[in-house]
């Protein structure tokens, strides 16, 4: 019993581990970019966004479809590291999955929520804040 409890507390540690990564990642790379481009547009985050929805695919399809990753390492990966990378990579894998499985109701449903209603709740956000 110990052991399994081991063995769950280093799978935990790895996740932090490679989510503290991955928001390094992410922060600097869209400084980067940032400082590179100089313009209003938030291409930082773009490019953060893109290349992230690019290596939570080519990630997931080396360990499913290929088995070049382990499910150990693939969860490490993807919710560690792409988790704190970008949360649009799962977002856009998600939706990816449903259109893939001809779900097209909810793989829009799904983008209009995240998208519309996730933008009206920034601005609720906004709002309370201002009552406080």
């Amino acid at each position: 019993m110990a052991g399994g409890r081991n063995l769950a507390l280093s799978k935990l540690l790895l996740i932090a581990l490679a989510g503290s990564l991955g928001t390094l990642a992410r922060y600097s790379l869209g400084g980067l970019v940032h400082r590179l481009v100089n313009w209003p547009f938030p291409w930082g985050t773009l490019t953060v966004n893109l290349l992230g929805s690019f290596l939570f695919g080519l990630i997931w399809a080396l360990a499913q479809e290929r088995s070049m990753i382990s499910a150990e390492a693939r969860i490490i990966v993807l919710t560690g590291f792409m988790g704190a990378f970008t949360t649009f990579s799962t977002f856009m894998f998600e939706t990816g999955e449903l259109l893939r499985d001809s779900q097209w109701a909810l793989a829009f449903g799904n983008l209009l929520m995240q998208n519309v209603v996730g933008l009206a709740a920034v601005f609720a956000g906004w709002a309370v804040a201002r009552v406080l």
